[in-house]
């Protein structure tokens, strides 16, 4: 069906007619259509005002809008609805009531007529004058079927495909979420084949937590990626922003380029990011790997944007990825191994920034802490 631009006076909603005849002996009811200006819930968003029955000569339940136009007050005067006086162009906020009933309530039916909501009637309360208008001459977007028939929320059918249609287990699948479960991740991302084993990927992704495991198998996996170059980019993946600066962009390096070339642009919310790590940054392994050479290197590196603290950060985050790859279990994976090999030397060569010579305590800090609370007397 195609949507189109109808009047609610021209379309209607189809309802099952009910039987209670046995249906394996009977035909199925035709479908009986019912006009939607006698469904509430159909013309919520349709017009302005608050939803009313209007009068019918045939007896229909017809449901349009009621509007506030004015306020009665004492002294047969009303008081003009500010709306209602723009619409009209009437530049008195007050009016007699005989004044009212005629010319402003004639030039009001002539103006709502324009705007496709002509006043069925006016209804007088004992404080203020409602106008009821009717909402068949406005317009909603709705499907058309084939024979031209405007449809408000047509019944639908659900086609299952040959291999469902055949399936006993489809009235589990309609509970089951929406959303990618994780087998299926799994799958996508390669972590375990066709029969559900884990593979050499999914292994190395085993062994860490979050999407850093997804970083380096795929580093792992390309063999033009050298490991030396590897194990400082390592650091990349807990940097963040501030390492990369004004003209680097925070996406690049090879490590990311790997990534994006196995997961593409992938998102997998504590996973990735368009295919990357979510706390991934170029420019630490930059830094890390001058710091290695020369510790003494480190300010050097720092600026407004980047502080020394954040260098030693990156440095723990990167060794602690290090002890992680050092520890996992062995696999027969030559490059895996080689990798562990590489972390173990990098780790027996540097020293973690924690592992600072403390001053000596002051006199006062052996002292036992007195916690009492000496209050002034008056």
């Amino acid at each position: 069906m195609d949507p189109a631009t109808r009047p609610p006076g021209e379309t209607v909603i189809p309802a099952v007619a009910t039987s209670d005849r046995d249906q394996t002996s009977e035909p199925p009811a035709m479908p009986r259509l019912v006009p939607i200006l006698s469904l509430p819930e159909a013309l919520e968003k349709v017009g302005r005002g608050v939803l009313c029955r209007l009068p019918d000569d045939a007896g229909a339940q017809v449901y349009g809008r009621a509007m506030t136009v004015a306020d009665q007050i004492t002294g047969e005067r009303v008081i003009l609805a500010k709306w209602v006086r723009r619409l009209t162009n009437w530049s008195h906020r007050q009016a007699p009531l005989a004044v009212w009933r005629e010319k402003i309530e004639p030039l009001l039916r002539e103006k709502l007529a324009l705007q496709k909501t002509p006043v069925v009637n006016f209804l007088a309360e004992a404080q203020r004058i409602l106008a009821c208008v009717s909402l068949a001459e406005l317009t909603l977007r709705v499907p058309i079927d084939s024979h031209g028939v405007a449809l408000w929320k047509p019944l639908e059918r659900e086609v299952l495909p040959n291999d469902c249609a055949q399936c006993p287990q489809v009235p589990i699948c309609r509970e089951l979420p929406a959303g990618t479960a994780v087998a299926l991740l799994w799958r996508r991302l390669g972590l375990v084949d066709d029969a559900g084993t884990p593979t050499l990927r999914g292994r190395v992704v085993s062994f860490f937590s979050q999407g850093d495991g997804l970083a380096v198998a795929a580093a792992v996996e390309d063999e033009t990626y050298p490991l030396e170059e590897l194990i400082y980019d390592l650091a990349n993946l807990d940097a963040g922003f501030r390492f990369c600066g004004d003209d680097t962009n925070r996406w690049s390096g090879r490590l990311g380029l790997v990534c994006r070339a196995r997961f593409g642009l992938q998102s997998i919310p504590g996973y990735l990011e368009n295919g990357l790590p979510p706390k991934y940054g170029a420019g630490a392994e930059e830094v890390v790997a001058a710091v290695h050479k020369d510790p003494a290197d480190k300010h050097r590196w720092a600026t407004v944007l980047l502080g020394p603290g954040d260098i030693d950060r990156v440095i723990i985050e990167w060794r602690s990825l290090l002890r992680q790859i050092a520890h996992a279990p062995e696999l027969a994976w030559p490059r895996w191994r080689a990798l562990q090999t590489l972390a173990r030397t990098i780790l027996n060569e540097t020293q973690s920034p924690t592992l600072t010579d403390l001053p000596p305590l002051e006199y006062g800090q052996t002292r036992r802490v007195d916690h009492r609370l000496m209050l002034r007397r008056h």
